[in-house]
């Protein structure tokens, strides 16, 4: 997981990205957002006359809601596109579309019950969109078409936004160009998420990728190449870890073998994620388990 660079960062600050795209950073740094959650409006810009799409409207922060606003600039916003509905990503979308009278569309709501603390943003329990788009549907507007790519993994109704017009695509959490996305269980599924990032490795048409935190990635297919070898050394180290151990082991035996000198605050997020790899191995008939203690097959 890369160090978040120092300040100042550009939070509440329009940046003009590329023709047609924009993004406002959200004041919500975390050891799992970086230096907060990126909004990208996407749109002619102020003053053309034309309509534009905000994907990722972000956390319910009074500021945030300035930013957008300030940076929409009296534009007509067409939709309001959500990637997923954790907490840094989605909340925001209702007092935008109160203040724009803007569809929310994108992602299908995802009530999803969890005890305890969780290493992610958790769930806005709270979304209610006015349109799901399914794999593959597009929304239009002046000069622009954003197409939806599903990619469940990272959390089952996860899309990602494509921008027909410039080769852009927008990757929420499913791909970030500063860390590998958290699996949660039960509704992280490791196996969706690897088939999500083939499905990404496949597209030769993404030029870049703008991800809800951190910087763009401007050689995606190889970043995208790099992640799928990246945890299949993860789950052939969990193989050979169990192999190794004839009782087996649990997953907070796993974490510290697998992760050295990891940050205390990832501790949880890396064992969700050791977790997520076993849940996977196991439902493949690669390993078995006995209440916590971990076996291979």
């Amino acid at each position: 997981m890369a160090t978040i660079p120092p300040k100042p960062w550009p939070t509440g600050t329009a940046e003009q990205i590329e023709p047609l795209v924009r993004r406002v950073l959200a004041p919500n740094p975390s050891p799992f957002t970086y230096t907060g959650t990126q909004t990208y409006i996407v749109g002619l810009g102020p003053g053309s006359g034309g309509g534009c799409a905000v994907i990722d409207p972000g956390p319910a922060e009074q500021a945030h809601f300035d930013a957008l606003e300030a940076a929409i600039g009296g534009e007509h916003v067409v939709a309001i596109l959500c990637t997923h509905t954790h907490r840094d990503h989605s909340p925001a979308s209702r007092e935008l579309a109160r203040r724009t009278g803007a569809p929310i569309v994108g992602c299908a709501p995802l009530a999803f019950d969890t005890a305890g603390p969780r290493a992610d943003e958790g769930f806005d329990p709270d979304y209610e969109p006015t349109r799901v788009l399914a794999d593959g549907e597009a929304m239009t507007g002046p000069g622009w078409t954003l197409r939806a790519v599903a990619t469940p993994g990272h959390v089952s109704n996860h899309l990602c936004f494509a921008l027909e017009e410039s080769g852009a695509l927008f990757t929420g959490d499913h791909v970030m160009g500063w860390s590998t996305s958290v699996v949660v269980p039960p509704d992280g599924d490791m196996g969706a998420y690897m088939q999500s990032l083939e499905k990404l490795y496949a597209r030769e048409q993404d030029r870049i990728y703008y991800p809800a935190h951190g910087p763009a990635v401007d050689r995606p297919r190889q970043l995208v190449r790099g992640m799928i070898g990246h945890r299949r050394q993860r789950e052939n180290q969990i193989l050979r870890l169990l192999g190794e151990a004839e009782s087996g082991r649990s997953v907070e035996a796993l974490v510290p073998l697998m992760y050295k000198g990891l940050d205390p605050r990832l501790v949880k997020a890396a064992g969700l994620s050791v977790l997520a790899h076993l849940i996977d191995l196991e439902r493949r008939g690669l390993v078995v388990r006995s209440e916590e203690i971990w076996r291979r097959n």
